[in-house]
């Protein structure tokens, strides 16, 4: 078991230039979630409003397997939980395998599996297990796609729905166009039957970007993905549905960054939402490079123009306090000593979006990637990630005060 290491985030504010700068965050106060390998972690809810954290434990260099961990007090996790039936499991930073906690105490947990073919060598997908038991016993695991035409499943996300249940949406190889990339489906749980009605929502998309589901306070849900765009520009768009997903509106940019890439740069999009509107933060290659941010107080009708979040930032997530402040976090590289090293950034805004300073969570020579997140109050964020340490990953995680 594990402890909780609180560390304090020093924002520099530049209307507060007469205050005292707090110390920076210091090199290793974090925690390693398990002492065996891993990467790939995830940060979620359970039923109950407990902090979730999951990952996949490399066990050796042939055998990896599904974990999770509940957070029941606020300081500590308890034991870890192994997915059985969970070998088959592909580790990948944008394709996170995912658990999520249903009002009625079943669990899901997805992950994606390798199904390489002669129309695409990098084809993936997606298999789930569903407990009722709180994780005593797991169900065999299931496809997700029943559809022999479907080889290609991957970059997934989940979220809670207002009925209680979950949905699900997805880069499918079956498009019904020409035009490069992949269809983007969407489809959700039907009680104990698992995930059912699936169905083409968008195409085409990005081929191998991570897509986000949210659901609003008010049960709207949104999509966001990297489409493609007259057949060569690669931006973030988003989506809508008003009506418990039996229709979406059509996909509207984020952010006119007019990214004109003939390639897949693995990295996708985020957002979150607060009492001022609902947020984003995603990386583009455009004329302008780097982890952006904007907002929409429409409900993602119009945008705000895009604002900086670090020129070298990729993979951003983030998520809002309880008082509304957002936080971002993002890997990005760096050369030290002519080694190239990865660190994880971390930003706040206030609830208006207005930035309020940006700090580092490791050390500049550290080689820390992927990092997640999730609100805890509102002062508090935690946040994990994979760091390397030697020739191992290990997942990593701290819990971060926003003062």
């Amino acid at each position: 078991m594990k402890y909780l290491i609180i560390v304090t985030l020093a924002i520099y504010c530049t209307g507060c230039m007469n205050t005292p700068a707090k110390p920076l965050i210091a090199p290793g106060q974090a925690v390693q979630i398990d002492s065996i390998p891993g990467q790939c972690p995830f940060l979620t809810k359970d039923e109950n409003g407990n902090t979730v954290i999951s990952w996949v434990r490399m066990i050796n260099d042939s055998t990896s397997a599904f974990c999770y961990a509940i957070c029941k007090d606020g300081k500590t996790f308890g034991a870890p939980v192994v997915i059985p039936a969970s070998s088959n499991i592909q580790p990948h930073g944008e394709n996170l395998p995912k658990i999520i906690f249903k009002p009625s105490h079943e669990i899901i947990a997805l992950w994606g599996a390798a199904n390489p073919n002669p129309r695409n060598k990098y084809s993936g997908l997606v298999y789930y297990v569903q407990s009722f038991d709180e994780g005593k016993s797991w169900t065999a695991p299931k496809s997700l796609v029943s559809d022999t035409a479907s080889y290609d499943q991957r970059y997934y996300d989940i979220a809670l729905l207002p009925d209680g249940e979950a949905g699900i949406v997805w880069l499918d190889n079956r498009k019904t166009i020409t035009k490069e990339g992949s269809a983007l489906f969407f489809a959700t749980t039907q009680g104990k039957n698992g995930f059912e009605n699936a169905r083409l929502i968008s195409q085409p998309c990005c081929q191998c970007c991570r897509t986000d589901l949210f659901v609003d306070k008010k049960g709207s849900m949104h999509v966001l993905y990297r489409g493609i765009i007259n057949d060569s520009i690669r931006d973030m768009v988003h989506m809508a549905s008003y009506d418990a997903g039996k229709t979406f509106t059509a996909p509207e940019r984020i952010s006119n960054d007019n990214w004109v890439l003939n390639g897949c740069p693995h990295t996708g999009p985020a957002m979150t939402e607060n009492a001022d509107g609902l947020h984003f933060s995603w990386f583009t290659g455009g004329k302008i490079k780097g982890c952006f941010y904007t907002r929409s107080t429409d409900n993602g009708k119009t945008f705000v123009q895009h604002d900086s979040v670090s020129s070298q930032g990729s993979h951003p997530q983030l998520a809002s306090l309880s008082n509304g402040t957002v936080v971002i976090v993002w890997d990005e590289s760096k050369v030290v000593n002519n080694k190239v090293s990865k660190k994880i950034g971390i930003q706040v805004r206030d609830i208006d979006g207005k930035s309020k300073g940006l700090n580092f969570l490791t050390a500049d020579t550290s080689s820390a990637s992927f990092p997640v997140l999730s609100s805890l109050n509102d002062h508090q964020s935690m946040v994990a990630y994979t760091l390397n340490s030697g020739d191992q990953p290990y997942v990593t995680y701290q819990l971060v005060d926003i003062n």
